[in-house]
């Protein structure tokens, strides 16, 4: 009996670890100006009373959090995401005993970031009780070694008849300081309007979606691309065309510039102004 209350005893599974009130996943952890990571923050509230307007809280040493990368976006939450005292705070309301919740932020890298490293900190906070606040990974902020500032731009004119024609023009220049390669837009035309024609750009199956790619440009240079649809002699309201980088190299530190997009108003197939 006593050797059968032993076995029992050394395979008895072990008690599993409690939840730290704030622990986080970041991807990737080195990064360069101009470019994206996520932090996935998990709460749990281990105190036997409800933790009262509950937020995940972000922050950065020793260089504030919010001047080293901007805000994109957040998910998780109960209300928006927003600063606080050189942090980010996702709001996700009340928090009952043992309750978990999850957010996810994704931040960019300001373009005038130094190269280095900061440690990445966050905290459980609430109204009615704050956890301490914990080092979490180091993240690396790397020296771009070459950058191409790719910008797109889009322009359009309409004419009227009977076939209500808008005609695009699509501008991809390379501000630099570096020469770009293996560049693609993708351009999408109006919902109602079918493809009249396209110069340096290929209609991807039977989408509204047009690859427009350029092989290389110099620092300064500029290539433009053509295309035109057709909207009818029924045509009617507003028509909205958008053009957006998908790919080049190097980096591009600049994404603010990586879209364009032009509304064109149709009354009838006859009048057609953008």
């Amino acid at each position: 009996m006593a050797a059968l209350a032993t076995a029992f005893i050394a395979t008895a599974p072990a008690a599993e670890a409690a939840l730290p009130p704030s622990s986080v996943e970041v991807s990737p952890t080195t990064v360069l100006p101009g470019q994206t990571f996520t932090v996935t923050e998990t709460l749990y509230n281990e105190l036997d009373f409800p933790v009262t307007g509950g937020k995940a809280a972000i922050s950065a040493k020793p260089t504030a959090l919010t001047d080293l990368a901007d805000l994109v976006s957040c998910a998780g939450t109960t209300a928006d995401c927003y600063v606080y005292d050189g942090s980010y705070r996702g709001p996700v309301g009340d928090v009952e005993p043992g309750g978990t919740r999850t957010v996810t932020f994704t931040l960019r890298v300001k373009e005038t970031a130094a190269p280095g490293e900061f440690t990445l900190r966050h905290q459980f906070v609430g109204d009615n009780y704050a956890f301490t606040s914990t080092d979490g990974p180091v993240i690396t902020i790397g020296q771009p070694t070459t950058l191409a500032d790719v910008k797109v731009a889009l322009a359009a004119s309409g004419h009227g008849g009977l076939s209500a024609r808008i005609d695009y023009t699509l501008t991809v220049t390379n501000s630099g300081p570096s020469a770009a390669s293996g560049i693609r837009v993708v351009a999408t035309y109006p919902s109602g309007t079918s493809l009249a024609s396209a110069t340096g750009c290929v209609r991807v199956g039977t989408t509204r979606t047009l690859n427009c790619d350029v092989a290389s440009l110099a620092s300064g240079a500029s290539a433009t691309a053509k295309f035109s649809v057709n909207g009818g002699l029924l045509a009617l309201g507003s028509y909205t065309a958008t053009a957006v980088r998908t790919a080049s190299s190097p980096t591009d530190p600049n994404s603010a510039n990586d879209s364009a997009s032009k509304t064109c108003s149709a009354l009838t197939g006859l009048i057609v102004s953008c």
